[in-house]
């Protein structure tokens, strides 16, 4: 562990977010940001890299001006692991950090540890893809390209339960007493753990495609999941009661003929609404053609959407954001819900051949109104 300051950067880019008081987080890392983490008990923001690096974040706000927020990020530690991590979260009292990635090793480090590296505290066969703490269990539960859906207590190297899953997992939310996994293939598992882990959910995926992120709704009734195709599934559990709400599907992050993966999925925690954020970013150069390959049409820069916001209750967007340069790969709203980060960076949805310089992490002060749920006329 180390803490980090201008010996760290992103290639140079763009600063901008999608508001005027988006605030730029210096030193994101030297590549893509695989996933983003607030604490539940502070300001914490905590980012992975396929850099091998957790970097940590003591975020501060202060009004300026009526509806108008100042947001300051002061990097406190940089924790290494030893190939790309890939997905992070925090123990309840939002104490400790926990990481997984492509070194089969899911680790912990515990905030204001002066010196060492995160301790090792469990392992899979291949990468670990998801990692999610699972409060009324007091476990760690990690899923991996193994195949392998893992619960740990903290204090051994040995799993405490352990499931084998049909296909590689891909992504993974656990939510108080939910645990939702989408795995390749598109497999969708969900387990209840209020009386151990059992499962309760095992269908395909309502997408006709690769899944890339899944999300448990605010009240556990059901997940949000999203795709390569650019359309997000709502889709509930159980029906409740004659009137029970039906799962349904939408097409977002789409323009024209051009098709977008659905990234990340954020719901809000007051207002229970959600942002969808996706891979279309603006291409501003052509890729460079090989011999005799024909010349590839592209689309000419737009102004496009890369965030929404939704209302899944009355089936309506709420706001669409200007897109950025690069596609968002990674967001999370606080626990309070005032402050909203995102990753922006190439996420190679299109190949190297379209591969984008940079990586920038944004955090922005959230109005009311982007949230809010229209009141009904």
């Amino acid at each position: 562990m180390s803490t980090f300051g201008t010996a760290f950067g992103s290639a140079a880019s763009p600063a901008r977010g999608i508001g005027p008081n988006d605030h730029l987080v210096a030193n994101a890392g030297t590549d893509a940001t695989s996933s983003l983490s607030w604490s539940p008990a502070a300001n914490i923001l905590v980012s992975s890299s396929w850099d091998n690096s957790v970097r940590v974040w003591e975020v501060q706000t202060q009004n300026i001006a009526p509806g108008q927020t100042q947001v300051m990020a002061t990097a406190k530690a940089l924790v290494t692991h030893l190939k790309p991590v890939l997905d992070t979260c925090f123990s309840p009292d939002g104490g400790t950090v926990f990481s997984g990635g492509a070194d089969n090793a899911a680790r912990m480090y515990t905030l204001g540890q002066q010196q060492g590296l995160a301790t090792q505290i469990g392992v899979h066969d291949a990468p670990i893809k998801c990692i999610g703490f699972c409060k009324n269990l007091n476990l760690l539960v990690t899923g991996g390209w193994d195949r392998q859906l893992k619960f740990w207590d903290c204090r051994s190297q040995t799993p405490v339960g352990q499931f084998k899953m049909p296909e590689r997992v891909y992504a993974m939310d656990v939510c108080e007493d939910k645990i939702v996994v989408a795995t390749a293939g598109r497999h969708v598992i969900a387990y209840d753990t209020s009386k151990g882990p059992t499962e309760i959910y095992k269908k395909e995926s309502p997408l006709k495609y690769q899944t890339r992120c899944i999300t448990c709704f605010p009240d556990l009734s059901g997940f949000a999941i999203g795709s390569i195709e650019g359309r997000v599934g709502i889709h509930y559990f159980q029906k409740i009661g004659p009137n029970g709400k039906d799962s349904f599907a939408f097409k977002c992050h789409r323009e024209q003929t051009n098709t977008y993966a659905v990234n990340a999925i954020a719901f809000h925690p007051v207002h229970k609404t959600f942002v969808t954020c996706g891979s279309d970013g603006v291409i501003n150069t052509p890729p460079i053609l090989r011999p005799k390959q024909k010349p590839l049409i592209l689309p000419p820069p737009r102004p496009a959407n890369v965030f929404n916001t939704w209302d899944k209750d009355n089936k309506q967007r709420l706001k669409g954001f200007p897109a950025l340069q690069r596609p968002i790969t990674a967001a999370a709203f606080s626990t309070q819900g005032d402050l909203f980060a995102f990753a922006s960076c190439y996420d190679w949805s299109k190949g190297s051949s379209h591969a984008q310089q940079g990586n920038d992490i944004f955090i922005h002060p959230v109005n009311e109104e982007e949230v809010k749920p229209k009141s009904k006329s």
